[in-house]
């Protein structure tokens, strides 16, 4: 794998709006480029292979997983991975560009790991639990049980913000993109 490169790892429970703050990174011209993670769960219909996921069935993220094809994977739920596929940093860093990664909290502590001070890790962090199942259930695509699962999960994941370089409170979209912007700025420039 290629060394020179740096990453930007973005994380936060389900619904803190990490997706939305990494495509404002990537719109600022900054030499980012997505990484797009594997995952074994159903697409979503407004999602795109290759794009979003590289959506894989669980057999085969199995099979990657015993041939060393990802940088970090994790089994997020029973049968469900998600993973970063070595193949992805390697075309971005050949590219010469930085790689953006929009992972779980798990998958983004796992990366830290791997990329020690080549990588920022900053964690988005909605205001309360409330203000984030209240977001979840505003998108419209969770079940009581889903919403519950990742209500509780979300609770468990921001125990784990001090353990990234940087927390982001996305109070205001506008408030945490302009601040992801400035980190992230003099993160690649240094």
């Amino acid at each position: 794998m290629e060394t020179s490169g740096k990453c930007v790892i973005i994380s936060a429970p389900s619904g803190a709006g990490k997706t939305t703050i990494v495509r404002s990174l990537l719109a600022q011209g900054l030499r980012l480029a997505f990484s797009v993670s594997a995952t074994s769960r159903a697409k979503r219909s407004y999602e795109v292979d290759g794009q979003d996921y590289f959506f894989i069935t669980a057999d085969d993220f199995r099979t990657r997983i015993s041939t060393d094809s990802f940088v970090e994977w994790e089994e997020v739920y029973p049968g469900q991975f998600y993973g970063t596929l070595r193949s992805e940093i390697d075309r971005i860093w050949g590219h010469g560009n930085s790689a953006i990664f929009d992972v779980d909290v798990v998958g983004g502590l796992h990366l830290k790991k791997v990329f020690g001070d080549r990588a920022l890790a900053i964690f988005v962090s909605p205001p309360s639990v409330e203000v984030l199942e209240q977001r979840l259930l505003a998108r419209g695509t969770e079940t009581p049980e889903s919403l519950k699962k990742r209500v509780d999960k979300a609770a468990h994941e921001m125990t784990f913000a001090s353990q990234f370089d940087v927390v982001v409170v996305n109070d205001t979209l506008e408030h945490a993109c302009a601040q992801a912007h400035q980190l992230v700025s003099q993160f690649l420039e240094a």
